[in-house]
């Protein structure tokens, strides 16, 4: 549930916000904490990529780079077993844990 409309009420003609709203609320802020989390692991894989290009033979500079990439790229891994490890969940228990509901 991604829509306004579906969890207000209406009386008297004033949309009242009920409590069916908060699966709307957590659901954005799931998706742009996300949508955040992985921009900023491309900006540090980016960012380690350039530091490496550009150390010129440096050793520590290039082992800086080396470790900021490593960083991002356990980042990108752990996204991909939390996500596989709900989807395992799911599928043992039948219960959908990635999608939150309020019951009526």
């Amino acid at each position: 549930m991604t829509d306004w409309s579906t969890c207000t009420l209406n009386i008297g003609g004033v949309d009242i916000p009920t409590f069916k709203c908060l699966e709307v609320v957590f659901t954005r802020i799931l998706t742009i904490s996300i949508s955040l989390a992985v921009l900023a692991l491309f900006v540090m894989l980016t960012i380690g990529g350039f530091k490496f290009l550009t150390s010129g033979g440096d050793q520590k500079a290039a082992a800086s780079a080396q470790q900021t990439m490593t960083y991002a790229i356990i980042g990108i891994v752990l996204f991909a077993v939390a996500f596989i490890i709900f989807k395992l969940i799911e599928s043992f228990t039948g219960v959908n844990i990635t999608t939150f509901t309020i019951p009526q």
